[in-house]
């Protein structure tokens, strides 16, 4: 019996689905994040090496019995990004066939066959479709320097600017901007200041359930965040449609991420904008998880190794 090891990595967690070659999932690992643009390629190798210990773990399975990896990480879309994470991962898994996408490419790989397009809205944003033919294009997904509109990262990254700003005019707090306070534990502005300068990634995607929470509840302000945040993923969907010619046609949309489901009023908005912007597609949810949709690609990618003679481990 052959096994694999499917990951999806992104800015806030990594999850591992340890697969035999029967598909039956046999474990699972978890740790944190493996974006090697948000923590570089060190914290993104240790990362997936420690989730995937956990799924051998959990599994009482070892190395030699794992015949290849797949994984799938946020911030590999890069050629030299992805190069550069194959080769430490093929350094730390010795011996073990290693195959990198991204992890756009899982939540796509995730949605069957078909034409599909889907959403992320996690710490990061960006979109992955298919046409009718097979062709795949993607959009956004360009980390928080160049892109990410619409992303946690952006929602919190918006408005503690938009609160240091009033803060400077020697306006008091308002409601929103003392529950982002409390919820980061800092006496004052000029404390997270100092806080987001050392870890922006720890602060800003800690911010968007407040501002969710927020929002919920009624406040304006953090309902005007959320509504320029749905309007930019529905702008991102609306491009890639675009691009895949998939406009006045049927297809899959599946929204996914780490903000779907934290706020009924984000919810609507974003579903709002997209049934505008397609108004033929059908919603839908991801057949699997992005981790066992990584595994079950790994499976597909033994035949051809076992004809090159690649194969890892497994008895």
């Amino acid at each position: 019996m052959r096994f694999v090891l499917g990951f999806d990595g992104g800015g806030t967690k990594t999850e591992c689905i340890l697969m035999d070659e029967a598909r039956e999932v046999r474990a699972r690992g978890r740790s944190g994040p493996s974006n090697p643009m948000r923590v570089g390629f060190g914290g993104a190798l240790a990362a997936v090496c420690e989730a995937g210990r956990d799924a051998m773990h959990n599994a009482s399975l070892s190395l030699k019995d794992i015949s290849l990896i797949c994984a799938g990480l946020a911030g590999a879309a890069q050629p030299e990004s992805e190069l550069k994470m194959k080769g430490l991962l093929s350094e730390e898994f010795p011996g073990i066939p290693v195959h990198v996408c991204t992890d756009l490419d899982l939540t796509l790989e995730a949605t069957g066959d078909g034409p599909a397009i889907v959403l992320i809205a996690g710490t990061g944003s960006g979109a992955v479709g298919r046409d009718r033919a097979g062709h795949i294009a993607r959009v956004g997904a360009h980390g928080y320097l160049l892109g990410d509109e619409g992303s946690a990262y952006d929602i919190g990254k918006r408005a503690v600017i938009a609160a240091l700003r009033a803060s400077d005019r020697g306006r008091p707090d308002s409601p929103l901007s003392a529950r982002i306070l409390q919820e980061l534990r800092v006496q004052d502005w000029e404390a997270l200041h100092l806080r987001v300068y050392s870890q922006p990634d720890e602060v800003f995607p800690r911010v968007f359930p407040v501002v969710a929470t927020a929002a919920d509840d009624g406040d304006a302000s953090a309902r005007e965040f959320l509504q320029n945040a749905a309007e930019d993923l529905g702008g991102l969907v609306s491009d890639l449609m675009e691009r895949l010619g998939l406009k006045s046609q049927e297809f899959l949309l599946v929204k996914t991420g780490g903000m779907i489901g934290r706020s009924a009023y984000f919810d609507q908005q974003i579903d709002e904008r997209l049934q505008s912007a397609a108004p033929d597609a059908v919603f839908g949810a991801l057949a699997v998880s992005p981790a066992e949709a990584a595994a079950r690609l790994a499976l597909r990618l033994l035949p051809a190794l076992v004809k090159e003679g690649k194969q890892g481990g497994g008895d």
